[in-house]
């Protein structure tokens, strides 16, 4: 189950920030709020004009901070995508969820959460820098949980959308898959659960190992978010897309881009070899590639800014 676990990380949990800085610093960063439950960081290039793109970064699921970490899993991941992009002269806002707001105000209602909150508050993110009219194009860029919503956030708002390891079915299909691989003693429990789920409904949940994805309070967002289809949603952007996976994702596999480039056949695609979930370049098996979401100082593949930017200056 524990594979598992880092596929949702739902469950709330205080988060601890890794925050080292650049020895040299060749862009500017700042602390920009857009409401009291968003806040994040603005990567701005050195010699920014009005050519200048930006990239809005969406973190993936769980309590997952603008820097792309959680309590236990400090990687780094998205803080290193943004300084990196940020050299190549593309700006970068990275932004805490929502829920890092509401745990340090001590408002979490799990309950109440739903996934068409995340929308909003991406879409809010985008209008706030698209009202500046300050950059020449802005881009969504999803991760994980993030690509689906952002692919809904930039339908008709953005220039352009990347999705970062997102899935390419809906997240009940993804879970009874991994429960199948994982623990296939619990297939039918769980399957019959997301049923119920599917149906808009709420269940007393009486298997206690399957609380971390069907404990009461989290029924309500799983409802919301098991109704969004990803291949019907990227279908309907008509932007630009790139999709871009790792070979060595633990969480989404290269089938789930394949599903996304097959629903947007126009989207390029593109794998990257030896890549993880968190954009980290393995060389060893899966107990390699699980400590490396641990590993705050383990740096991001290079091929990946290169996609990334190559895109982006392609628009």
């Amino acid at each position: 189950m524990k594979k598992l676990l880092l596929v949702l990380l739902i469950s709330c949990s205080i988060l601890c920030h890794s925050q080292t800085e650049t020895a040299i610093q060749s862009f500017n960063k700042d602390e920009v709020t857009i409401n009291p439950l968003l806040n994040g960081s603005l990567y701005s290039p050195l010699k920014q004009n009005k050519k200048t793109n930006l990239v809005i970064l969406i973190a993936g699921s769980g309590p997952t901070d603008r820097d792309g970490n959680q309590k236990g899993l400090p990687n780094n991941s998205l803080k290193y995508l943004s300084e990196e992009l940020t050299k190549n002269d593309i700006a970068v806002f990275s932004y805490d969820k929502r829920i890092l707001a509401q745990m340090k105000s001590g408002t979490v209602n799990e309950a109440t959460l739903t996934f068409d909150d995340f929308i909003t508050d991406a879409t809010t993110v985008l209008l706030f820098f698209k009202n500046q009219k300050k950059y020449n194009k802005i881009i969504i860029a999803g991760h994980s949980e993030g690509s689906l919503i952002g692919m809904i956030a930039a339908n008709g708002k953005a220039d352009a959308f990347i999705s970062l390891a997102g899935a390419g079915r809906t997240i009940d299909a993804v879970l009874v898959e991994q429960i199948a691989k994982q623990a296939p003693y619990l297939k039918e429990e769980v399957q019959k659960n997301l049923d119920i789920l599917k149906n808009g409904e709420t269940f007393e949940l009486k298997n206690p190992m399957l609380a971390s994805l069907f404990r009461a309070s989290i029924q309500p967002y799983m409802i919301s978010w098991i109704k969004y289809n990803p291949q019907i949603e990227i279908a309907k952007l008509k932007i630009p897309v790139l999709l871009l996976n790792g070979t060595a994702d633990l969480q989404v596999s290269v089938a789930e881009a394949e599903l996304l480039k097959k629903a947007k056949p126009e989207a390029e695609l593109v794998l990257i070899e030896k890549m993880n979930h968190i954009f980290k370049e393995i060389n060893g098996d899966d107990s390699v590639n699980m400590k490396s979401y641990s590993n705050p100082d383990l740096p991001i593949a290079p091929k990946v800014v290169t996609a990334i930017t190559g895109f982006i200056k392609s628009l």
